[in-house]
C-alpha cells in the first residue's frame, strides 16, 4: 500500500516537472540561440555597412581587416557578396554550407535571414545570418557569417543538465516526503493489521495506539479497540462462566456420589444392584466432562508464553505414567526416542496434556493384545511426538470431527470419555503454534502426530520425571473417582 501511494505522488510530480521544465527548457534554448543571432545580426548589418566601396569597385578597403579580425576574435566565418553572388570579400574561415545558400536567396531578394529558430544540443549545422547590403533601395549582395554552434550547444545542454538536476532533486525530495507521508497515513492501517494478526494468534492484550495518523484513521483505531475490548470481555466471561459452572459443579456432585453409594447396602435385588452401579458410572461420567470442561476453558485462557521443554524427557516420563494402566488391560507401551534431548517451543504443560490425551486414547481402544508406540523425533525444523496405536482407527470422515468439542464416534459411545481431549490438544497446540494431524494406521489403527516448533532464544524448561505431576487431566482437576481409580486423561474425540 505504501509502496503504491509513493507510486501515485511520484508519477504525479514527474508528470507535473515535465509539464513545467520542458516549455523552460525549449525557452531556454530560443533564449541563447536569439541572444547570439542577434548580436550576429549586429555584426553583419556593420559589415553591410562598409561593403558598398567593395561592390562599387572602388577596393575593399577596411573590410578585409574587419573580416579577418573578426574571425580570429570569434572564429566566425564570414563573406561579403555581389548580387552575381561572387564572393568579393571573405575570412580565412568561411565556407559555403547547405544553409547560406537559402540565406543568400532570401538575402539578396532584400530581406535579413537568421536560421534556425532554435539551437538544440542534437543539432550539428552552423547558426547563418545574411543581411542585404543596399544603396538607395537597391541591393547590391549581401553579408553572410556562419557560426559554428558548438557553443550555443553547449550552452544550452548545460542549463538542461541544470534543469534535469533540479528536476531530479525535487523527484528525491518527492520521494522522501512521500514516503513521510504515506508512512504517516498508513501507520494506523499497519499497526491495525499487526495488532489483528497478534490478537488471531491468541494475544488479547494487543491494542493499537489510537494517536496516531490522520483523525479518520485514529477514529477507526479507537473503535476498533473498543470493539477488541468488548470482544475480550466477552470470551473472559464465557470461559470464566465455563470454569465457574465446571468447580461449582464438583462439590453437589460429589455429595450426590456419596449419597448414591450410601444407596448401595440397601438394594437387595439384582436389577437394583445393576441400577445402583450404572447410576455410580454416570456420575463418574458427569465427573470427567466437568474436568473436561475447565480443562479446556484454562488452556483457551492460558496467555501464549512459550518455553523450551525436553520433549523426549516428557515423553518418557508420561509412558513411565501410563505403564501400568497399559499393562493392566494387556496392551504393549513402548517409547521410541534418541538418547539425546530434544528440544520443542510450546506453551507451559502442552506437551504433558497432549501425550496424555493421545495416549489414554491409544490404550483404551487398542484393546488386550494391542501396541502403543510412541516416537519422538526432529522432523521440518521443529519436533515430531507420534502415537500409533493398533485399534479400530477412525475413517477419514471422523477424523475431520474428531477435534470438535463433545464429538465422539457413533461406535464408542458407551465407552468412557467426554469428547474434549483432541479438543483440549488442538487447543494447546494451535497456542503453541504447532500442528496436529491424523490418518489411519496401516493394517489399522490410528496414528496422530503433533509437530511443534523448534526452540529460539527462549529459556528452557527444566522437565524430569519427578517434578511432572503424573495427572493426564491438568494439574488441578480433581478425578471424582473411587480411590482404586486408574489415570485418566481428558478423553478424546472419538472417546
Amino acid at each position: 500500500m505504501r509502496r503504491r501511494l509513493v507510486i501515485s505522488y511520484l508519477l504525479l510530480m514527474v508528470l507535473v516537472l515535465f509539464a513545467l521544465e520542458t516549455p523552460l527548457a525549449a525557452t531556454l534554448a530560443t533564449r541563447e540561440t536569439d541572444r547570439v543571432r542577434a548580436d550576429r545580426l549586429a555584426d553583419a548589418t556593420r559589415f553591410a555597412s562598409l561593403a558598398n566601396p567593395a561592390l562599387r569597385g572602388g577596393g575593399s578597403g577596411p573590410l578585409d581587416g574587419e573580416l579577418a579580425a573578426y574571425d580570429d576574435l570569434y572564429g566566425v566565418g564570414a563573406a561579403v557578396v555581389d548580387r552575381d553572388r561572387h564572393t568579393v570579400v571573405a575570412s580565412a574561415s568561411w565556407a559555403p554550407g547547405p544553409g547560406t545558400t537559402v540565406a543568400l536567396d532570401i538575402a539578396l531578394a532584400g530581406q535579413q535571414f537568421s536560421g534556425p529558430d532554435s539551437v538544440w544540443p542534437w543539432m550539428a549545422g552552423p547558426l547563418v545570418v545574411a543581411v542585404p547590403i543596399n544603396d538607395g533601395g537597391e541591393v547590391l549582395g549581401a553579408v553572410v557569417t556562419a557560426t559554428p554552434a558548438g557553443k550555443v550547444r553547449r550552452t544550452v545542454a548545460a542549463w538542461w543538465l541544470l534543469l534535469a538536476a533540479i528536476g531530479l532533486l525535487a523527484v528525491l525530495a518527492c520521494v522522501s516526503t512521500a514516503f513521510g507521508l504515506a508512512g504517516w497515513v498508513l501507520r494506523p492501517v499497519t499497526e491495525l493489521d499487526a495488532v489483528t494478526h497478534e490478537i488471531a494468534e491468541g494475544d488479547r492484550t494487543a491494542r493499537v495506539r489510537p494517536r496516531l495518523g490522520p483523525p479518520e484513521l485514529r477514529r477507526l483505531a479507537a473503535s476498533f479497540n473498543n470493539m477488541a475490548d468488548a470482544v475480550s470481555d466477552v470470551m473472559d466471561r464465557q470461559r470464566a462462566f465455563v470454569a465457574h459452572a465446571s468447580h461449582q459443579l464438583r462439590n453437589p456432585l460429589t455429595a450426590l456420589r456419596l449419597r448414591v453409594e450410601e444407596l448401595g447396602p440397601s438394594l437387595t435385588g439384582a436389577d437394583g444392584r445393576a441400577e445402583h452401579r450404572l447410576a455410580l458410572e454416570e456420575t463418574d461420567r458427569l465427573a470427567t466432562l466437568l474436568d473436561a470442561l475447565l480443562t479446556l476453558a484454562r488452556a483457551e485462557r492460558a496467555e501464549n508464553q512459550r518455553v523450551a521443554v525436553d520433549a523426549a524427557e516428557v515423553a518418557a516420563s508420561r509412558v513411565a505414567a501410563w505403564q501400568p494402566l497399559a499393562r493392566h488391560r494387556s496392551v504393549v507401551l513402548r517409547l521410541d526416542t534418541a538418547d539425546a534431548p530434544t528440544y520443542a517451543r510450546t506453551v507451559p504443560t502442552a506437551i504433558d496434556q497432549t501425550l496424555d490425551a493421545l495416549i489414554d486414547n491409544a490404550v483404551k481402544f487398542s484393546g488386550a493384545g494391542g501396541e502403543v508406540t510412541v516416537t519422538v523425533r526432529v522432523a521440518e525444523g521443529g519436533t515430531v511426538l507420534q502415537v500409533r496405536d493398533t485399534g479400530p482407527g477412525m475413517t477419514t470422515s471422523q477424523i475431520d470431527q474428531a477435534t470438535e468439542r463433545f464429538w465422539r464416534a457413533p461406535d464408542v459411545q458407551n465407552v468412557d470419555g467426554a469428547g474434549l481431549g483432541l479438543t483440549i490438544v488442538a487447543v494447546l497446540v494451535d497456542a503453541s503454534d504447532g500442528r496436529l494431524t491424523m490418518r489411519q494406521n496401516q493394517p489399522r489403527g490410528l496414528v496422530a502426530e503433533v509437530w511443534f516448533p523448534a526452540p529460539g532464544d527462549l529459556r528452557v524448561a527444566s522437565v524430569t520425571a519427578a517434578s511432572v505431576v503424573v495427572e493426564p487431566v491438568a494439574v488441578e482437576s480433581v478425578a471424582v473417582d473411587s480411590p482404586a481409580v486408574e489415570p485418566r486423561a481428558a478423553d478424546a474425540g472419538r472417546a
